[in-house]
């Protein structure tokens, strides 16, 4: 019997991404829309100012923790994001990388932390 082959099928290597491939797109995409979010946030708030809580007890413990790690999250993000996306763009990919890899878990944190403070204000405790 005929051993098979030990050598093995290789696909050819990967062409270095494009600046037209869908992954920048998308992530363009993201780019985008996190900066416009970030314009309308602070527009509204600089017209409104404060929105307070009205929730009392266990709930305003939880809503106040909620809301401080997001700030400060939400800040931190910001210049990370910035990084992020110029090491990207400039192909610095071992900068990206090192960076990133802290960037994308703290936004998803700071932007499902912002859905639940929404609710906390405006559907579950709203105000009267």
């Amino acid at each position: 019997m005929a051993r098979p082959s030990a050598t093995r099928c290789r696909s050819p290597p990967e062409s270095p991404p494009t600046r037209r491939s869908s992954r920048w797109s998308i992530r363009s995409s993201f780019a985008a829309s996190s900066t416009l979010f970030l314009i309308s946030y602070l527009t509204y708030h600089a017209q409104v100012l404060t929105v307070h809580f009205p929730g009392t007890g266990r709930a305003r413990t939880i809503y106040f923790t909620i809301l401080i790690s997001h700030t400060i999250l939400a800040i931190t993000i910001v210049p990370m994001a910035i990084l992020s996306v110029r090491n990207g763009l400039k192909m610095r990919v071992m900068q990206h990388r090192r960076i990133a890899k802290w960037t994308f878990p703290l936004w998803m944190y700071v932007s499902v932390t912002g859905v639940i403070v929404y609710f906390f204000l405006y559907q579950w405790y709203p105000p009267a």
